[in-house]
């Protein structure tokens, strides 16, 4: 018998797809982001640190907490909402926007004003804005082609 009977291959192996999948799908449009902001090469690696290693920790403390695997990523959305928005913003003012927005974002979950304010808005407006942040993105792989 082993002595943890949670701690087997495949679980890791499935945890660690799961954020590599996670981590590196968004990467490029975070990279643009940074651009976006006027972020140097180690402004832009500080960013991937803070953002791995503050995944990293909330994904095992929520799964310890939970007894479940919960996986903590970033917003795909927000992420390209960003790189539209932050090319008239210094360095500094995007890192205030963005520890505001977490902490708004932050009472809004702990408070479940969020779920309850989500139940009045129709599934495929959410869909429609979604593609609205997104279609740029996609657009792009076939200007570059």
């Amino acid at each position: 018998m082993m002595p943890f009977p949670w701690f087997r291959l495949s679980h890791i192996t499935a945890g660690f797809v799961a954020v590599l999948v996670g981590y590196s799908s968004s990467v490029a449009i975070v990279f643009q982001a940074a651009n976006a902001a006027g972020a140097t090469a180690g402004e832009l690696n500080s960013w991937l640190w803070a953002l791995g290693i503050g995944m990293g920790l909330s994904c095992i403390g929520l799964s310890v907490a939970y007894k479940q695997p919960i996986l903590t990523a970033w917003s795909t959305p927000g992420a390209a909402l960003l790189v539209t928005s932050l090319a008239d913003l210094s360095m500094s003012q995007a890192i205030g926007a963005f520890l505001f927005s977490s902490l708004l974002m932050t009472l809004a979950g702990l408070t479940g004003s969020f779920q309850r304010l989500m139940q009045w808005v129709p599934q495929p407006l959410a869909a429609a804005m979604l593609a609205g942040v997104l279609v740029g993105f996609g657009l792009d792989v076939f200007v570059s082609l």
